[in-house]
């Protein structure tokens, strides 16, 4: 694992798992609120081959080594989160994703955005929004955005776009009926997918690490 580096075009900081040879995909990996990028890490390495894999860091900072990607509040009437905070972070990740791409030499098609909890609501906003820069994309214990639907780009835009969905039936942060308004959410908007629940809470167990991977490595084949 590299050293903490600094993005100055977006102000992101991240970590590499870069690969014995030279990449042929990329795994660009988001944490969830109150982590930092190294919570992801057992789940990048386990992607192994030729695989980039990045580890972000969000850019608000909300504690001691607590970052977020947007503020987020929880009642009995779900989940209240900061706009703005959402949409800055939605636009800084999908211009680091291009810079990656830029820089590393590989292909949107091959790039592959995803995260746990808040990670996997940005992934999906990226990809729904500007699915030019990824070839697919991961919620792990996430959902997406209802605010998100006026920037989801045309069906045909989307056409090429796979994405994973996995989350744990027990979970109470976000409850299993995210991942199910998600899953209809893609059918209609045509995207090839896959859901897998699992008898868990808010986390992402070694089943759903190695579902996910398996996905990963089929989709940038």
């Amino acid at each position: 694992m590299s050293d903490l580096l600094h993005d100055s075009a977006t102000g992101l900081f991240y970590r590499l798992l870069r690969p014995s040879g030279e990449p042929t995909s990329c795994l660009v990996l988001l944490h969830g609120v109150g982590g930092d990028e190294l919570n992801l890490a057992p789940l990048g390495t386990s992607a192994g081959g030729d695989t980039l894999v990045v580890l972000a860091r969000g850019p608000l900072t909300i504690g001691p080594g607590q970052f977020a990607w947007f503020r987020v509040s929880f009642s009995a009437a779900g989940p209240a989160i900061d706009e703005v905070q959402a949409e800055d972070s939605r636009r800084i990740v999908a211009s680091f994703i291009e810079q990656l791409q830029s820089t590393r030499g590989v292909a949107p098609g091959k790039t592959i955005v995803a995260g746990f909890s808040q990670g996997g609501i940005i992934s999906a906003s990226v990809a729904l929004s500007t699915p030019e820069r990824v070839g697919g994309f991961g919620i792990l214990s996430g959902r997406i955005l209802p605010e998100l639907e006026p920037r989801i780009a045309s069906t045909e835009r989307l056409s090429h776009l796979r994405a994973f969905i996995g989350h744990g039936s027990q979970d109470k942060t976000l409850p299993v009926s995210w991942a199910h308004r998600s899953d209809t959410l893609l059918s209609k908007l045509g995207v090839p997918h896959e859901t897998n629940l699992y008898p868990i809470g808010h986390a992402i167990s070694g089943q759903m690490q190695d579902d996910f991977v398996a996905w990963v490595r089929d989709t940038v084949r």
